[in-house]
């Protein structure tokens, strides 16, 4: 079985639940509103061509040319092809749309284009006064209270080991439902291992706890691994994922973020120190506002606000006041999503179609970060695309070397020519300008610099009508989201001479706030059972999931508040739940009731993620190298490079030339890693809570023909070989290494069938290869084999 590198293989996964709506809702439909219902809606006078593009059906209908989208095939697309202006077809008629939007038009077709629309479409802009004290009736906007765990049955009592077990219980009882039995030591410690900290276990260490009889071996195991520094390497990854975290800018201009990785080492020190998750909250949202104890902790907490300053921008538009507004979009999509799971971008041009949010609260947190300068360290359009690194856009941390005297002379030299040259503007003078860009892109980047945001002028937002920076509608306080507080609730007030980022976060953390805590448990609920108690875990609104068991879910965000916001003591808790322990066999009368397994009757196998399945390799080698790097080979970019076009700025292929762990590894927008595009790696563009999984051959063969893959399996074997003396002990040692556990007899004899035909190859292969050389190959392809199964791949 463990051979079959190709085992699970099948079709690719569907997205999951949601997933791809509030992309519709903020990069599709303003873009159709804006340039297309003119002429194309049911609100039109006559509809041009013949079809609408106001409806689900409409689009698909099309016209006399055709079908405006067909699912997942761009190229086939009308629309596409329209806003390409490659054909006949050329629209919108004023002018071709921006590069990105229609990269993102494009993009949205290849997902199957999702649209939640199936009612007549609304006129382009309402100003609808909605009922918010009925919105605040849906469950996700009502507190979360401390309910009473259920009291287990006489036959469940044996069973359940904490609070949490109680409610799953309860869901047993509900459905009819047995659960199977416990998992054996050997699958649990590699399942606790893999997920606290994307590591596999030793032979060692599973060995030790197998033969632990003393009570609380498991609760060793879990502290040990929490207290490891790997956990905030994984788990920080996991955040990451949700703060959209890159090195470079992407969009139409994929330049370097040189010093992105402060915030990644932030992140990662945050959860090994357990840094509360509300100061966490506040401190990347307004941590340069917070009173420091002394040089260091004022610098964290500079860094800390590198959360929103790392997103993807058009660093092409030549519209001043739409760069703005798709600056601070792109703020308030990140914001929402992370920390409340609400998708409050989709009301930029209208009133949300599914929950209770107008226009004008997005106004209102649009007025916050508009009076917020970001440094991301990138200037919008510089004269002839040359310098956008701009030394002036970075946050300077205290107490910390910079640039050499003469370096700094050197770069201001250099600057000051450069600023010289952008003020005429002949062919000559482009070329003068790019080689000073060279010049000032090769000079290193000072140690003191970050990202980060600080405060700007003060300002509230006006509307803008149909989501169009030009057509402004009435002016909007700053302020939050109505919805998730009660009408009498007393927020904080925002000083006249203050952005507001600090009230904002101090809002978002609050005990009444419905949301926050409910959504970062839930976060971690997904990551240790697959799936999330509400599955669309950035998106708790309507047109996301209900939660499966609403209790457990306020149980654990009201126990998360009281332990002091603490993830790692909610890890803890779940993981030495009875339910966390669960094997993960079939049972035919269960599966019939609850064939995903919902009531979690039984633990769902999970495939790893690129990051874990590229450290468990480097582990199995011995040679994953533990230490952080000092900061990340984007650092030694040229800085006016960019990273998939020019010298100096040409993607290399890191996963094979470092043996850090994964998430060290430089993030490139739009050039991503093979290995990690292989394996799912989400796009660093957005808020990613879950990624989407696929299952497809295309993964077992990377993984059996992969240079890296297979230059650690022959270190492995190296190892191996020089270890052990007989082929029994090689396999059974290779299977402990690779999979947790020894083979059976059946996997024995095909190992040792497997290998000595190996070796009779690799000895015929080449006449002048010795007996050493053919006994390691043989043992190199045997560790690929056992690298490329399911059983490697997956955490059961």
């Amino acid at each position: 079985m463990i051979l079959t590198a190709g085992a699970a293989w099948g079709q690719p996964a569907a997205p999951g639940p949601g997933a791809g709506m509030d992309f519709f809702e903020s990069k599709v439909r303003p873009v159709l509103v804006k340039n297309c219902y003119m002429c194309h809606s049911r609100e039109a006078k006559a509809a041009q061509g013949g079809f609408v593009l106001d409806s689900r059906e409409g689009l698909r209908l099309g016209g006399g040319s055709g079908p405006a989208v067909v699912e997942g095939k761009p190229g086939e697309s009308v629309l596409i092809q329209a806003i390409r202006q490659e054909g006949k077809l050329k629209m919108p008629p004023f002018g071709k749309l921006p590069d990105a939007v229609i990269a993102d038009l494009t993009r949205w077709v290849e997902m199957g284009a999702p649209d939640p629309r199936v009612e007549k479409a609304a006129p382009a802009h309402t100003y609808s006064e909605m009922d918010l004290q009925k919105g605040r009736e849906f469950w996700a906007f009502q507190a979360p209270v401390a309910p009473k765990p259920p009291r287990p049955g006489a036959k469940q009592r044996a069973w359940v080991r904490g609070d949490i077990d109680r409610f799953i219980a309860a869901g047993y009882a509900a459905e009819g439902l047995t659960p199977v039995a416990d998992a054996d030591r050997r699958t649990l410690i590699r399942r606790v291992s893999l997920d606290l900290t994307g590591l596999p276990p030793t032979p060692a260490e599973v060995d030790a706890f197998v033969s632990d009889k003393k009570k609380g071996a498991f609760e060793r195991v879990v502290d040990r691994l929490l207290a490891s520094e790997a956990y905030g390497e994984r788990w920080g990854r996991h955040w990451l994922d949700v703060a959209r975290y890159a090195e470079t800018n992407g969009r139409t201009r994929n330049y370097p973020f040189p010093v992105a990785w402060r915030y990644r080492d932030y992140v990662i020190d945050s959860f090994n120190a357990d840094k509360p998750y509300d100061r966490f909250v506040t401190e990347q949202l307004a941590g340069d506002l917070l009173p420091a104890k002394g040089t260091g902790e004022r610098n964290t907490n500079l860094i800390a606000t590198g959360f929103l300053a790392l997103g993807a921008h058009d660093l092409n538009e030549q519209d001043r006041r739409q760069n703005e507004m798709d600056r601070i979009d792109e703020q308030i999509n990140v914001t929402t999503k992370a920390f409340l799971g609400l998708t409050v971008g989709c009301a930029r041009c209208h009133d949300h179609k599914f929950d209770p949010i107008p226009t004008k609260d997005y106004y209102a947190l649009a007025g916050i970060f508009r009076s917020t300068s970001m440094l991301s360290g990138l200037r919008q359009r510089p004269q002839f695309n040359a310098v956008y690194s701009d030394p002036a856009l970075y946050a300077t941390l205290e107490g910390v070397e910079g640039d050499s005297e003469a370096t700094a002379a050197r770069r201001a030299t250099l600057w000051d020519r450069a600023m010289k040259i952008e003020r005429q503007r002949g062919r000559k003078d482009r070329l003068q300008l790019r080689q000073v860009a060279l010049q000032l892109g090769k000079l290193p980047v000072p140690g003191n610099y970050a990202m980060a945001v600080t405060e700007g002028k003060p300002q509230s937002c006006q509307v803008n009508l149909r989501g169009d920076a030009h057509a402004l509608g009435e002016n909007v306080p700053r302020g939050f989201v109505q919805v998730v507080y009660g009408e009498r609730a007393q927020l904080p007030a925002i000083p006249g001479d203050a952005s507001g980022r600090l009230q904002l976060a101090e809002w978002l953390v609050r005990r009444d706030n419905p949301l926050t805590a409910r959504v970062m448990v839930n976060r971690v609920w997904q990551h240790l059972f697959g799936q999330g108690i509400v599955d669309t875990v950035d998106n708790f609104g309507k047109s996301g999931s209900l939660p499966t068991n609403r209790q457990l879910l306020d149980y654990l965000a009201v126990r998360f508040m009281d332990q002091g916001w603490s993830v790692k003591k909610t890890v803890r808790e779940i993981v030495l739940s009875r339910t966390y322990q669960l094997g993960g066999t079939h049972q035919a009368a269960n599966f019939a009731k609850d064939p995903e397994s919902r009531r979690l009757w039984r633990m769902p196998r999970l495939r790893l993620e690129a990051e874990a399945i590229r450290d468990s390799v480097l582990a199995v080698s011995g040679k994953l190298d533990r230490s952080r790097p000092d900061g990340s080979p984007v650092f030694r970019w040229n800085v006016n490079a960019e990273a998939n076009r020019g010298q100096g700025g040409r993607v290399q292929p890191w996963e094979r030339t470092s043996n850090h762990r994964s998430v060290y590894l430089p993030v490139i927008r739009n050039a991503g890693s093979r290995f990690f595009e292989t394996f799912d790696f989400p796009e660093p563009s957005e808020t990613r809570g879950q990624r989407d999984v696929t299952t497809v051959p295309t993964q077992a063969l990377f993984l059996l023909n992969d240079p890296f893959v297979r230059e650690q399996a022959k270190n492995a074997a190296r190892a191996l070989v020089d270890e052990q003396k007989t082929d029994r002990a090689r396999a059974a040692m290779a299977y402990k290494r690779t999979l947790a556990r020894g083979p059976d007899a059946r996997e024995l004899d095909r190992a040792l069938s497997y290998v000595h035909q190996a070796r009779e190859e690799a000895s015929g292969d080449d006449a002048s290869s010795s007996a050493d050389e053919a006994e390691v190959e043989a043992w190199t392809r045997f560790y690929q084999a056992l690298m490329a199964s399911a059983e490697f791949r997956y955490r059961y």
